[in-house]
């Protein structure tokens, strides 16, 4: 079986089965006057949830653990959340609802709201919702919450989902990795289980269903391969593997501290993408030099009003003073058709994705924006802070975004308030229109990041969320590869840096290509930072500029691809290819 691979590494071990997945619930009615009873079981189901959550937080010890805690800060904030409370006792007291299928129908309502997102990490947080309804449902049913404790002896936990707390109480000398049936690659769940360094494959489906307890069980976190009672053969090639995986991790600790530097002195840039001041930490300790893309979505989540200057200010200050001395890039607001940030009532779109999204809709709710610039502004003194605006596609755009910024600069001034004069200015390249016109939009700013992801997607015309057409997302299709050129040969014909902060920046197979683009900086998750280091450190600047001239003559993408996975591969056997045993 293949799903997601989101926590890298090896298990082989017996399952442990920790839940299934739960029947669906069917509309059950009340006579009216049992309503009362209905909203009290619901009240004490909040009650019971926020108590689990709160002793969950107070048993957590582990340092790496604390750093995230604030995951279960914000499961707390979703069952105060206004429009799930008001929501399901509204469908209780109104249409005479039992508690469980008025809090479905809520969940559910949140469930469309969430898919319908583009952003792929955004979306992901869909999978705190589900994990704050499951919780709610199982207190309601009175069916209690199992424990991570019942694991006695190393095991892979099967599941139909995990949620942040059930990984926060994974005893790592017990569980050795876990699969579920949900969850994506961004979700907190997978973020945590990557901090612990416990390997995770989700989005299976129905692995839940297929596992008896003990069933023995292999999991390749890298891939996403999961396989059930393996042969001796599969178990004993698995377990040279694990092996391997695990000498070539120690080996990778040992560049954490050095320089992204090439052999003929070409140095490249690595930072970290990061959501909350909390991840700072696994940046620094995976060797990240500062912050490339701070993502500010999350503060305006789960909220019944969008945070104000002083908010934001505080979250943006904590972070420009947790990364000193390094710089921290502050993505804007990156919403729109897909949206979500309350007393904003837009108007439903039919193709979101071409909407009113990024800066299109920063632009239309410029006090929205001018709130946010001031607040970065503010925090600018405290540490080096860099604004990125997203989704640019003409200069129009930015010479009004650059205009709100003076403003919001004249509004802090009057207030005597100090900030960083000098503070750079970037733009997010995602759009085809950016990428072809970028010779103009270099002297309007600071900085180029490239966000792939949604570049990818626009300029080949596929949605890689469809199953019908995501063999079509292709990384290195020709077309990409000449919009990245055109885009690197333009920032340096202008003098500016250009970076990279989309899932590119972080696969090393694209490292050596990067180089040969001209890159200046790359943007990653944390854990990927060790490995394109060790490719920068081995090779030489003048390697990637041959490599990319070479596949620019190539025709097709599964060209390109095997072009890549034939070179890497000769040049790094241990890292890419079949592992040296």
């Amino acid at each position: 079986m293949v799903g997601l691979g989101v926590s890298p590494g090896i298990a082989i071990g017996e399952a442990f089965l920790f839940n299934r997945a739960r029947q669906a619930l069917v509309d059950c009615y009340v006579p009216p006057e049992l309503v009362p009873d209905e909203v009290q079981r619901f009240r004490a189901a909040l009650d019971e949830s926020r108590r689990q959550l709160l002793d969950v937080k107070e048993r957590v010890s582990s340092p790496e653990l604390r750093e995230h805690l604030y995951i279960i800060d914000t499961h707390l904030l979703i069952l105060e959340d206004e429009m799930l409370v008001r929501e399901t006792l509204g469908l209780i007291e109104v249409q005479c609802l039992n508690a469980e299928s008025a809090l479905r129908r809520t969940l559910d309502k949140f469930r469309e709201f969430f898919n319908a997102i583009e952003d792929e990490y955004l979306r992901d947080r869909r999978s705190d919702i589900d994990s704050i309804g499951e919780r709610l449902l199982r207190n309601l049913l009175g069916e209690g919450q199992r424990s991570m404790g019942e694991i006695v002896h190393k095991a892979v936990v099967v599941a139909h989902q995990l949620s942040p707390a059930d990984t926060m109480q994974m005893d790592r000398s017990k569980v050795i990795g876990f699969v579920t049936d949900a969850g994506g690659r961004t979700s907190h769940t997978a973020i945590l289980a990557r901090s612990l360094e416990i390997p995770a494959v989700v989005g299976l489906e129905n692995i839940s269903s297929l596992v008896r307890q003990d069933t023995p069980i292999i999991i390749d976190g890298s891939a996403g391969t999961v396989i059930l009672n393996p042969s001796q053969e599969t178990f004993k090639e698995y377990l040279h593997k694990k092996q391997a995986y695990e000498y070539l991790e120690k080996e990778l600790q040992a560049y954490r501290d050095l320089p992204a530097q090439t052999r003929d002195g070409y140095r490249l840039t690595l930072r970290g993408n990061v959501e909350l001041a909390h991840e700072v930490p696994a940046v620094l300790a995976h060797g990240g030099a500062g912050v490339g893309l701070f993502r500010t979505e999350f503060l305006f989540l789960n909220r019944a009003q969008p945070p104000d200057e002083d908010e934001q200010f505080e979250v943006y200050r904590d972070l420009a003073q947790k990364m000193i001395p390094e710089p921290v890039t502050i993505r804007t607001l990156d919403v729109g058709g897909d949206k979500f940030v309350p007393e904003i009532n837009l108007a439903e779109e039919e193709n979101p994705a071409m909407g009113l999204r990024g800066v299109r809709f920063s632009l239309k709710e410029r006090a929205l924006l001018k709130e946010q610039l001031r607040a970065i502004l503010r925090a600018s003194s405290y540490g080096e802070l860099r604004i990125m605006f997203p989704m640019i596609s003409g200069v129009d755009e930015i010479q009004a975004c650059k205009g709100l910024l003076s403003e919001a600069r004249a509004e802090l001034d009057e207030r005597g308030l100090s900030y960083d004069p000098d503070i750079r200015i970037g733009i997010m390249i995602e759009t085809p229109s950016a990428a072809l016109i970028a010779d103009l939009l270099a002297p309007e700013v600071d900085f180029f990041s490239v966000g792939t992801n949604d570049l990818i997607q626009y300029c080949l015309a596929v949605d890689r969320g469809n199953e019908h057409v995501a063999y079509l997302y292709e990384p290195l299709h020709p077309a990409i590869l000449r919009a990245l050129k055109m885009i690197g040969d333009a920032g340096r014909r202008a003098g500016i840096e250009v970076g990279m902060c989309g899932e590119m920046a972080g696969e090393p197979a694209y490292a050596l290509i990067l180089l040969g683009l001209g890159f200046h900086e790359l943007s990653m998750n944390a854990p990927c930072i060790p490995r394109i280091k060790r490719v920068i450190r081995e090779v030489r600047r003048q390697d990637g500029e041959e490599l990319l001239a070479r596949l620019l003559e190539l025709p097709r993408a599964q060209d390109v691809s095997r072009y890549v996975d034939e070179e890497m591969s000769k040049r790094f056997p241990g890292l890419f290819g079949p592992p040296e045993i």
